[in-house]
């Protein structure tokens, strides 16, 4: 299947500069093609994923993508999709950030593939090196206000206001593109639909620069993916603990993996489609599974092993199963340390000195029961487990058997109220 036409069998076009242009140019060459992520934190999110993967498929169907890191761009800020300036970061955690990206790009594309290996850039390379002279009469010509003015991004920001620092990234980000099609022959740019307006402008930029030249009009072409909605109204790659990041230290691979495998019925298999390089046939049989039978979640599951795995690797899928499969049984006892560190991020954390602690004393310390009298009464009937299992001894001594790893001990409190205890 053309590239093109799997892409739109998954919905995931936007829209196209030239979709006729461009199934032309695929097909009669190998087509280096780019995508820039602004270093705005120490790590992408899943918000991030889609223009990766488009990278990814435009690689495995044997063309040439460049992560273009904006190392500069990231100095100044895109103002698309926003209602407000950006804070500015200094040059230092700008350049910190840029390397933690590059290091998880390098993670999802393959960067050693023969003639279509995935590269990396960072435009700080060449927007840093030009003066403002430089950047006035070689690029601020070619730009009109009106023309500057008429964009999505800018329109938006001008009741609010918009700074001029943050006015001049679509000229900047035009400039990327046209040192990427000068310097590496890149003719596509893809991005999210936000972008459309800074693709556009980047084509604009290499066609003045050629027709200054008496060259012949170049070939180059823009692509965007649409934005991800949600069925339920909320916003898509955000939970009540904040955005999911792709840094396991951030988000772990289980809060990754619980965070796919709790997408709505309703968006399931359209974030399949858009995340996954699952075959359409299977993808039909996925539907079918949840038509046939939606309360064993089966495409939900699928979708979290395949993102998970993607992301963090076998060893991190299964591991976050076996912590998912813990939690439901109430087999705690079978986790490790590293497991429920992951599995009871969230969970109230409580640090205990002595590891011979009465089970009464323990409850009253943490909080888990407000006196003795009362945990001697929670005990007694039945409402406290240790490690998932229920224990009902009033004079229960905690030993190393209660203990994983000899660092935790977890209790439940009733059917859901659990408690981390760390010694």
């Amino acid at each position: 299947m053309h590239i093109l036409d799997e892409l739109a069998k998954r919905d995931l076009i936007q829209q196209t500069t030239d979709d006729e242009g461009l199934r032309k140019h695929l097909d009669k060459n190998v087509v280096t093609l780019y995508c820039g992520f602004d270093p705005t934190a120490d790590s992408l999110h899943i918000g991030h994923l889609l223009p990766v993967l488009m990278l990814k498929r435009f690689q495995q169907a044997g063309h040439r993508p460049i992560a273009l890191i904006g190392g500069g761009t990231g100095m100044i800020g895109d103002p698309s999709g926003r209602s407000t300036e950006r804070v500015l970061n200094s040059a230092e955690i700008v350049k910190g950030f840029s390397e933690s990206i590059k290091e998880q790009l390098a993670g999802l594309l393959n960067f050693d593939q023969g003639e279509n290996s995935a590269v990396a850039r960072n435009n700080h390379e060449w927007l840093s090196t030009m003066t403002i002279i430089d950047f006035l009469r070689d690029i601020g010509k070619h730009f009109s206000i009106n023309y500057m003015l008429a964009k999505d991004s800018v329109e938006s920001r001008l009741e609010n206001g918009i700074s001029f620092t943050e006015f001049s990234y679509m000229m900047l980000q035009s400039i990327d593109f046209l040192n990427l099609y000068e310097k590496e022959n890149c003719t596509l740019q893809i991005g999210g639909s936000d972008q459309w307006g800074n693709i556009t402008a980047g084509m604009e930029l290499i066609r003045r620069k050629q027709f200054e030249k008496e060259e012949d009009e170049a070939e180059v072409f823009g692509l965007t993916v649409p934005l991800i909605t949600k069925s339920d109204g909320t916003k898509f790659g955000k939970t009540a603990g904040g955005a999911i990041w792709l840094d396991p230290e951030k988000t772990t691979p289980y809060e990754f993996y619980q965070f796919w495998i709790n997408t709505d019925d309703r968006d399931v298999l359209k974030f399949i489609k858009y995340f996954t390089f699952i075959s359409f046939e299977e993808i039909e049989a996925l539907e079918s599974e949840l038509k046939e039978a939606p309360e064993k979640r089966i495409p939900h599951k699928r979708l979290a092993e395949e993102m998970t795995k993607l992301v963090h690797g076998e060893e991190a899928l299964q591991q976050a199963k076996k912590i998912t499969e813990a939690l439901f049984s109430g087999d705690l006892a079978s986790l490790n340390a590293a497991e429920i560190e992951q599995g009871f991020k969230d969970v109230p954390s409580v640090a205990i000195d002595n590891k011979e602690i009465g089970l009464v004393d323990l409850l009253v310390e943490a909080g888990i029961s407000s006196s003795k009298r009362q945990a001697r009464e929670d005990i007694t009937n039945g409402a406290i487990y240790i490690n998932g299992v229920r224990n009902q001894e009033v004079t229960h001594q905690l030993t190393e058997t209660d203990r994983i790893e000899d660092k935790f001990t977890i209790i439940r409190h009733g059917k859901k109220k659990h408690f981390l205890i760390r010694f």
